[in-house]
């Protein structure tokens, strides 16, 4: 990149300004990762728009790592966003809109520049595709109080969630090898996501047994009614929830995140009459957005800058597509519903087999027909 294309990226994209985050911290923006150096302060040339900022603090020995913290911004053109580490808390916080104003002309004025680490913008490709749909509405909407969300502070949110084996190992995963700065977690920081309730079971009175196996059976039903109740109609917000619940999940490792994604991917694929008939616009955009999910989650030569991947761990791995797997009865199921189904969406048959490519992604990432 020339000189005076860098100078307009700096000057016209977002800056991150992260003052005294320790040194050997795990931090992380979108799909890209570092470990914190002696002279950094954040991050330049941020493209606008929806992005997730996480991080993890390391012990004096850099072998062990806190639950990891993260938060989503929605940035402007130019815009700078300030955060200070709090050395006795571990995190990130806000400061005053004076501090704040007299941080954002330094970084105006490039008096922070070299101490800015510019945002690798060959990897924006992939982070768009997964936040297409993740506008500031979507955000405002589901973020907690104060905007942190972090697995520490779950363990009551998520104790009496009915889980799979699968899930129970998830949950050990997101909870073993982690220092003791998740114990001391401030109870006032102890809040969830607003996200929207999806029942498991379909319950409703004056309803004979006939009825109510045949709404368990397809949730098309269910499906419309939250779409209109939840989300005012809006098919978009539903997608945007998914895509949020997910990178809470992956990048943040939320488990309440986690069961939130699982419950809209098990509502969405638990339809069969909307595929064909109520909802197809729907379905197409939502298997576009489960293809590059998975896609991206199943990565296994994924490459953190600086081996920041020490201490993270892997998330998605072989064994969501085992048989007992949520995920691999719900995608072999919809396959199947669409290779029956007589009359289908043009768009809906084309993308039927980027799904069915989800099976192979286990060995390798294998070309799809692109977009």
């Amino acid at each position: 990149m020339d000189p005076e294309t860098a100078l307009e990226f700096v000057k016209h994209g977002a800056a991150l300004l992260l003052l005294d985050v320790p040194q050997y911290t795990l931090l992380g923006i979108d799909t890209q990762m570092f470990t914190v150096g002696p002279a950094f302060k954040g991050i330049k040339m941020i493209p606008p728009g929806p992005h997730f900022v996480y991080y993890s603090s390391s012990s004096r020995s850099g072998k062990e790592f806190s639950p990891i913290t993260g938060f989503f911004i929605h940035a402007g053109p130019s815009e700078v966003i300030v955060r200070q580490w709090d050395q006795q808390e571990e995190r990130l916080v806000k400061v005053s809109e004076e501090e704040e104003e007299r941080f954002s002309q330094a970084v105006k004025s490039l008096e922070f520049d070299r101490h800015l680490g510019p945002y690798n913008l060959s990897q924006y490709g992939e982070w768009k595709r997964l936040s297409n749909y993740l506008t500031k509405n979507v955000i405002d909407r589901i973020e907690p109080i104060g905007g942190e969300i972090t697995v520490a502070t779950e363990s009551v949110m998520v104790k009496n969630s009915p889980k799979t084996a699968m899930e129970k190992a998830l949950e050990e995963q997101l909870r073993t090898s982690k220092f003791s700065a998740s114990a001391s977690v401030d109870k006032s920081r102890k809040r969830g996501c607003y996200y929207t309730k999806i029942p498991h079971v379909i319950k409703c009175k004056g309803m004979n047994g006939e009825e109510l196996t045949s709404l368990n059976l397809d949730k098309t039903e269910l499906l419309e009614s939250i779409l209109m109740k939840d989300y005012g109609g809006s098919e978009d917000l539903l997608i945007g929830e998914l895509q949020f619940a997910y990178i809470a999940f992956l990048m943040g490792q939320s488990l309440e995140a986690f069961l939130q994604w699982k419950a809209l991917v098990s509502l969405i694929l638990g339809c069969t009459e909307a595929p064909f008939h109520t909802r197809s616009q729907l379905f197409i955009k939502f298997i576009k957005v489960m293809y590059y999910q998975l896609k991206y989650g199943l990565q296994k030569d994924r490459e953190e800058t600086n081996g920041a991947a020490v201490g993270v761990s892997t998330l998605l791995d072989e064994s969501w597509f085992s048989a007992d797997s949520f995920l691999h009865r719900l995608c072999k199921d919809f396959i199947l519903l669409v290779q029956d189904a007589s009359v289908v969406d043009g768009d809906l048959l084309t993308w039927k087999i980027i799904l069915s490519c989800v099976g192979h992604l286990r060995e390798r990432l294998i070309r799809c027909p692109s977009m």
